[in-house]
């Protein structure tokens, strides 16, 4: 049986070697949805750096930015934002400091890329991140955390627009995804 199959996974190109195998029950077919998430690199980490870093730690872990700002927010932008941790003691140092000077902000796009860049990113405090996370690896506080993302699909849609106009985010696709992907 396993001669019959290499001589099969020559003559054959993997994509119907994978059709194949799926076909026989031999392999599962993976089905991964793609989403959409909202990234920012805070005032701490543009100031220190950190944006060629945390880039290249997406992009190494295949996900795809599909916009990209560098901005400035006002105070009254950084509390609309941040309107759902007003009552909670960090609010005003986490406005202050989001506003003390640029943001990088990035829609960014791949395979569960909520779960992923929040598993990328760390925990919230810097403190409890572990090292190998962006938060773990630069972040010194819990408001100086280096990054902001969304946590879930739902806040992922709202953070987006209000950043980028659907306008804004392109669409197209890398030669390298069709050949990676699940």
């Amino acid at each position: 049986m396993q001669k019959k199959l290499f001589k099969a996974q020559k003559r054959r190109p993997e994509t119907q070697m994978d059709k194949i195998l799926r076909q026989r029950g031999e392999r599962q077919r993976l089905t991964i949805q793609t989403e959409r998430t909202l990234l920012f690199i805070k005032p701490g980490g543009v100031m220190r750096g950190l944006i060629g870093e945390i880039i290249s730690r997406i992009e190494k872990k295949g996900l795809t930015i599909k916009a990209m700002k560098l901005l400035k927010l006002n105070k009254a932008e950084a509390e609309r934002f941040y309107d759902v941790h007003r009552d909670k003691p960090f609010f005003n140092d986490l406005v202050e400091h989001v506003t003390s000077g640029p943001i990088l902000t990035m829609v960014v796009e791949g395979p569960q890329a909520i779960q992923v860049v929040r598993s990328l990113i760390g925990k919230t405090s810097s403190f409890e991140a572990e090292s190998g996370t962006i938060r773990g690896d630069f972040g010194i506080s819990i408001t100086k955390n280096i990054v902001h993302a969304s946590d879930s699909m739902e806040n992922a849609e709202k953070e987006i627009s209000f950043f980028f106009k659907k306008t804004e985010i392109l669409r197209f696709e890398k030669p390298t995804e069709k050949k990676f992907a699940f």
